[in-house]
This record gives structure tokens, sequence and C-alpha cells, in this order.
């Protein structure tokens, strides 16, 4: 299996934004982002983004990032650039990756990049790895399988930390109870649509 599909060779990713959806004119004001090679962190991209506009008080509380930090922060579209290479063609996953790939495809329409690398979505891929968990919120699942924390939510740089602790617990705990070899991307990404109940019946098909 080529190395590009390996699902321990990927990149992590996670933003900070100042609302929902690029739709409504958001904006992301925070990446963060760490790259795996064989599960282990090798690189990490972190950095404030300026959107061009205050953020509410809303946001400012929730992400702890204020207006005099964006301030100070290069605009979105010179970071994204920065981000683009950091990225290159690297599988990529996120916690709620739907959220984080709009606005990954939104910003990087901005610089002119119209494509971005396949994805898939560590939170789809607990809840049929992880049923009986109680939330599959990021620190829920962390709690729940007793994975080492970092200071904070809700900075992007420690989530993608985070999650990248959880994607590979995750694919640790298929190896050993399907007792597979190496587990590719592709096989993470169908996991992630299929259906609860044919969990078992797909690894066996697929060791």
């Amino acid at each position: 299996m080529a190395d590009c599909d390996n699902a321990l060779n990927v990149v992590v990713l996670d933003f900070e934004t100042t609302g929902l959806s690029p739709s409504y004119g958001d904006r992301a004001i925070e990446i963060g982002a760490v790259k795996l090679k064989n599960g282990e962190i090798i690189e990490t991209f972190q950095e404030l983004m300026n959107p061009g506009f205050p953020v509410n008080n809303f946001i400012a509380q929730y992400t702890g990032i204020t207006n005099s930090m964006l301030k100070k922060a290069r605009r979105c579209n010179e970071v994204m650039k920065s981000f683009a290479e950091f990225l290159g063609d690297s599988n990529f996953v996120a916690h709620n990756a739907s959220f984080d790939e709009r606005f990954l495809r939104s910003e990087f329409e901005m610089i002119s990049r119209y494509s971005i690398p396949d994805y898939t979505c560590s939170m789809l891929c607990a809840r049929r790895i992880y049923p009986d968990a109680p939330s599959h919120k990021l620190s829920s699942l962390v709690s729940y399988k007793s994975i080492r924390e970092e200071d904070s939510y809700h900075r992007a740089l420690q989530d993608s930390i985070m999650t990248s602790r959880l994607w590979t617990t995750m694919i640790n705990d298929i190896r050993e109870k399907y007792n597979t070899g190496i587990i590719s991307f592709s096989m993470m990404k169908k996991l992630s649509r299929m259906s609860k109940k044919n969990m078992d019946s797909f690894f066996r098909i697929h060791p």
C-alpha cells in the first residue's frame, strides 16, 4: 500500500471561525494542524487569521481569540497560502469534518485554489467504532478513551492534536480487535459512511 493511503500518514486540522458557515460570510480566524507519519506528529502548523472584520463577543469568549489578537495577525489569504504548502496533497482528517471542509474549501477558493485533498471525519468513524460512548464530541471521546489531554479546547492546534490522538487510538483499536495489518485511509473513509451493523463484516472482507 502506498504511504499516501496509510491512515496514519495524514494531516489533522481544525479551524476556529467567526460563525457556522462561509455561506453566511463567516471566515476562519485560526487554523491548527498536525502532520502525522506512521501515527507520530512530525510537523505542526498554527496561525491566527485576520478576517478583516471584528468577531462578536460570543466567539471571543468561546475561542479565547480577541479582536486585539486578530489585529496583529496576517490576513486569511496570506495564511492560507502558507497552509496550502503545508497540506500539499496529503489526505486530511477533522472532527466534524464537514464543518472544516467547508471553510477550507472557501478559504482556498479565495486564493484561487479550487480543489482540496481527500478527507474523512474522525467523529463519524468514532460513532461506528465506539457506539457505546456517552457522546461523540471530541472532549467526551478523549475522556472515554483516557487519552492524554492538552491544556484547552476550542483553540485550533490543541484540538487538532487531540483529534490526532483520537485518530491513532481508533486505528490501533481496529487493528487489535480485528487483527488487521496496516489500515488504509480509503478504508477509514468507507467506514465513516457505512452502517454500524456492517462493521464486523467489513473488516472480515477487508482484513
